[in-house]
């Protein structure tokens, strides 16, 4: 192997199992070494990204060693017994310490954006793109030297986070941050990269602006997300579905097995892709932080029952039953219909995935403190202590051994049901199967004492 390559295997827990002299030199100098854990932590995050969507996922990692940076395409591909292959190549190098006093590291502004600008370590404007800030009434020579803030007012996302802030506490690159242009009033969305100094200190950003995109800020992404995905991979997955659906439902004649189960495998894999890209698409609806969702009078059984409806042939096929639905009295809600029957469909097929052959799916509707709950029970293994925060998490997975699932359903779920004024919560034991609750406020006044039934009943 070259010094501009490295390659490397890890077991199900990241540790080193083997790798070539460059990939041990890199490790051993962040602290790590063979037979513990990977201590480059970029790789690191890649590695449980491949991992958790079980398919090849590749990045243009930065990884430091002595005197420069390097900046390294990483490929991370998942085996079926969760090890972890990596396979790298040098792309640049950049010095850290050999420059002059003052020196700065250059950065070249994001890709694709309408304009550019670049602060120093203070956010103080140093340049901007003189006609297009000149289009917003912008005098390009009067705001350099001045702060940021002069040029742009910047907006936090929903949930109160500014990406900018972020990467400054972290010097890192960021993107999706929601501006103003202070002069003209235009939304736009900013992305940066970090400037560095000649000790390799963080010295400001070069960025972009992206315009076009009014209120919605893109996370990185630019244009109609929707559409680019329906044009690269929706209609395309359709047709691959459609086209294994009538290979083998043996429409053009007799069709040998193996060929029919080929292609319901097919159909099977378009179908999960399917269900990624949906994924996707609300996980970046989510963190654009402009998520819509209604708020309209909906009833919690009525979504059990149609959810567990949908999931009937599955879990049938899996030889699990769902139990018809306990205490519906007072099931009355604040909420999206179509995102909370998601959210209870999402909690109903890991129940029926993660039960026993032979297990029963037990849902139960209750009203306690202003709010109306869900609760889905399932009989599966349980979940540890220290996993129920991490199940959570973009990309987890409560287990690996189920098949399927990207790791984002349950991050998603949680995420609708904060953006609906409640909560999803899980209790469980390891052997005791995992209990998770769907909580949204209340429609209506509860009855006198119903309150305190319902409460007797939970005891």
């Amino acid at each position: 192997m070259t010094r501009g390559s490295f390659h490397a295997l890890l077991d199900a827990d990241d540790r080193v199992l083997s790798g070539d002299a460059r990939f041990v030199q890199l490790n051993d100098r962040a602290g790590g070494r063979t037979g513990a854990g990977l201590a480059l932590a970029a790789v690191g995050a890649l590695v449980r990204i491949a991992r958790g969507l079980r398919v090849p996922v590749a990045r243009i990692i930065t990884i430091g060693d002595e005197d420069c940076d390097g900046e390294w395409h990483v490929r991370a591909v998942p085996g079926e017994d969760a090890t972890v292959a990596l396979a790298a190549s040098l792309l640049r190098e950049r010095p850290t310490t050999a420059l002059a006093p003052g020196a700065i590291v250059a950065a070249e502004p994001p890709a694709d954006a309408a304009w550019s600008w670049e602060v120093d370590a203070g956010l103080r404007v140093l340049r901007v793109d003189a006609a297009a800030v000149a289009r917003h009434g912008i005098d390009p020579v009067a705001v350099l030297g001045l702060p940021m803030t002069k040029l742009f007012v910047l907006e936090a996302r929903g949930d109160g986070a500014m990406p900018l802030l972020e990467a400054i506490s972290n010097v890192r690159d960021f993107a999706g941050q929601a501006a103003m242009v202070r002069a003209s009033g235009a939304h736009v969305a900013l992305a940066g990269r970090v400037r560095y100094d000649a000790a390799g200190g963080f010295a400001g950003f070069v960025g972009g602006v992206y315009t076009g995109v009014a209120a919605g800020v893109r996370d990185g992404l630019t244009g109609a997300f929707n559409a680019r995905l329906h044009r690269v991979l929706r209609a395309p997955l359709d047709t691959i579905i459609a086209q294994a659906e009538s290979i083998g439902a043996a429409a053009d004649g007799a069709l040998d097995p193996h060929y029919r189960d080929y292609a319901a495998d097919i159909a099977s894999a378009g179908r999960h892709l399917l269900g990624l890209v949906d994924d996707l698409v609300d996980m970046e609806a989510i963190e654009r932080g402009d998520l819509a969702v209604a708020r309209d009078a909906i009833d919690l059984a009525t979504l059990a029952r149609e959810g567990t409806g949908l999931l009937a042939a599955r879990a049938a096929e899996r030889g699990v039953m769902i139990a018809p639905l306990a205490g519906e009295a007072g099931a009355l809600a604040f909420g999206d219909y179509r995102r909370a029957l998601q959210i209870v469909v999402n909690l109903l097929s890991n129940a029926v995935d993660y039960s026993p052959a032979g297990g029963v799916v037990r849902l139960r509707a209750r009203r306690r403190d202003a709010q109306v709950r869900l609760i889905v029970c399932d009989e599966g293994r349980g979940i540890a202590v220290h996993e129920q925060s991490r199940i959570f998490e973009k990309f987890v997975r409560g287990d690996d051994s189920v098949p399927g699932g990207s790791g984002l359903g349950l991050y998603i779920a949680r995420r609708l049901a904060q953006a609906m004024g409640g909560s999803l919560t899980v209790e469980s034991e390891i052997g005791q199967g995992a209990c998770f609750t769907l909580a949204l406020p209340a429609a209506s006044a509860q009855a006198p004492g119903e309150q305190d039934q319902q409460q007797a009943e939970d005891r």
